[in-house]
């Protein structure tokens, strides 16, 4: 059963498309990455390593940016990402 979705072969982050248990595996693009938490359906995991600054990248764009480093494998929601997305005029 697959357990996320890359929408965009430019993003650092996956969605859950099923509620993932703390230390699952996953496969994206040909890496096992482990899950450092529970995440819920919906919610986004990241597949690099994500350093304080650097933007969050869903959909082949960026959503935000890291308010803190967020490990590979680690959940990526509000209480770690700024919002900064602001749509074209």
């Amino acid at each position: 059963m697959k357990q996320v979705i890359l929408v965009n072969s430019k993003d650092n982050v996956v969605t859950a498309v099923s509620e993932i248990l703390e230390n699952t595996t996953i496969s994206v693009n040909d890496q096992t990455i482990t899950v450092k938490q529970s995440i819920s359906f919906g919610h986004k995991i990241a597949i690099d390593d994500i350093k304080k600054g650097e933007d969050i990248i869903k959909y082949g764009e960026s959503v935000g940016m890291a308010k803190e480093d967020i490990a590979q494998g680690g959940w990526v929601h509000t209480h770690n990402v700024e919002e900064t997305y602001r749509p074209p005029e």
